[in-house]
């Protein structure tokens, strides 16, 4: 299982927005490159386009061209431009032009994982017609260690939401273990961030996200 989490960190929407804009072109590079793409979840803000986080899924059965791509996208990335927001709505448009967003790529070993965790058919709930209302194809995957759960229930077969949740259950016990840093940790963390900061793998300008490096 290849995984990639992209972030805009503590950034304001601009960050957001680059996020977004890097998921629009991830997904571009795997239709050309015939990848089966999926989005595992997303944190979206009020703004159109605009995303805190997201977690993508690269489909394994072309496993070398799929890590290729997560692999470019590793890394402290800039986007430079003009803010396309103003400050508020009277405002004016903000003078800082550099916008930084995160990628990090994880490679799972998926019966590693699954050792761990146990899977539980549940009816799916909500819209989607009588075929969501009468069968079992939601999943709750639970790590037995933590008891940390994740419910999916977004594919129509349970199989599709199986990988799905085990992909998102591996995010959240990522995101676990960040949390439970030492400060000093956390404060090594943060500081590798800002030199990462200093040397982005990518650089993007303008309102068409062009990559420049």
């Amino acid at each position: 299982m290849i995984l990639l989490q992209l972030s805009a960190g503590q950034g304001p929407v601009e960050c957001c927005k680059a996020v977004g804009l890097a998921l629009k072109t991830i997904e571009k590079q795997c239709r050309e490159k015939g990848i089966k793409l999926d989005i595992v979840e997303t944190v979206a803000t009020k703004e159109q386009g605009c995303f805190k986080s997201a977690l993508l899924q690269f489909d394994s059965q072309n496993r070398g061209s799929a890590k290729k791509i997560a692999e470019s996208w590793q890394g402290a990335m800039l986007w430079i431009c003009q803010s396309p927001f103003p400050i508020d709505k009277k405002g004016p448009k903000r003078k800082r032009k550099n916008w930084f967003f995160s990628g990090q790529m994880y490679e799972v070993n998926d019966t590693q994982l699954d050792k761990g965790v146990t899977f539980q058919a549940c009816r799916a709930s909500g819209a989607g017609g009588q075929h969501v209302n009468t069968t079992d194809s939601a999943v709750r995957a639970t790590h037995t260690e933590t008891g940390i759960s994740v419910r999916v229930e977004s594919e129509r077969s349970q199989h599709a939401n199986k990988r799905l949740a085990r992909a998102l259950l591996f995010q959240k016990l990522e995101a676990t273990k960040l949390e439970q840093m030492t400060q000093q940790e956390k404060a090594r963390w943060q500081q590798h961030w800002e030199v990462e900061r200093g040397n982005p793998v990518k650089k993007f300008k303008g309102e068409k996200f062009t990559l420049s490096l």
